[in-house]
């Protein structure tokens, strides 16, 4: 029984920073990659290879435009994204009330 709610996990979000990540991206429509990295307090190596991942496996969505002559990337949860980090939650909930 707990190996069945073990498989429901999703090997996307178990790293903590991906968790905080996509935590943080369920309840901001978008952030830039300077408000995640202040705000998770991450280096620019460390969160650009969690965001890459997250972006293959469809969960984020990326935007880069200029502001000024800046470039600004900014950051969202997709629909698939978000239905799956729910997933996720829930598995973990269910988990916790099965021990």
């Amino acid at each position: 029984m707990k190996t069945d709610l073990l498989a429901q996990f999703n090997k996307a979000f178990e790293s903590k920073a991906r968790l905080s990540i996509m935590s943080v991206l369920m309840v901001n429509d978008s952030l830039s990659f300077n408000a995640l990295k202040e705000l998770l307090n991450l280096t620019d190596g460390n969160l650009a290879t969690h965001l890459r991942a997250l972006e293959e496996a469809g969960y984020i969505a990326v935007q880069k435009q200029f502001v000024g002559r800046k470039p600004n990337t900014t950051y969202s949860a997709t629909q698939a994204g978000q239905q799956a980090f729910s997933d996720h939650l829930n598995a973990l909930e269910e988990f916790i009330r099965n021990m």
